[in-house]
């Protein structure tokens, strides 16, 4: 007989895991090339923002078509509310890229 500790590690599946990592790969690089865009296009204050929660937006719904096919729920423990998260890190490396890309390319204007 199984105990019930031996019964959840048995549904946790490692290609799934590294799954779901890749999901927030994607979601990582999708922030800094949305950063690297709102820099080099020299948006500022509330556009850049704007442009983050586009792509926060269209990322979510890329995973949501193609790698959930539509049922995030069984792919994401949270759910569609986990891929609309953009995640503090995300939200970090976005501001950062976006006023390292702005500083490179507007330094003289």
């Amino acid at each position: 007989m199984s105990t019930a500790a031996e019964a959840a590690a048995q549904l946790i599946y490692p290609a799934n895991v590294q799954a779901n990592t890749s999901l927030t790969t994607v979601k990582f690089l999708s922030s800094c090339f949305a950063g690297a865009a709102a820099g080099i296009l020299g948006l500022e204050n509330w556009l850049g923002f704007a442009l983050f929660l586009a792509s926060t937006l269209f990322t979510t719904f890329c995973i949501h078509t193609i790698n959930c096919r539509g049922t995030p729920a069984k792919f994401i423990q949270g759910g569609i509310t986990e891929l609309v998260n953009p995640g503090q890190d995300n939200v970090f490396t976005f501001v950062l890229v976006w006023t390292l890309f702005y500083g490179i390319v507007h330094v003289y204007d």
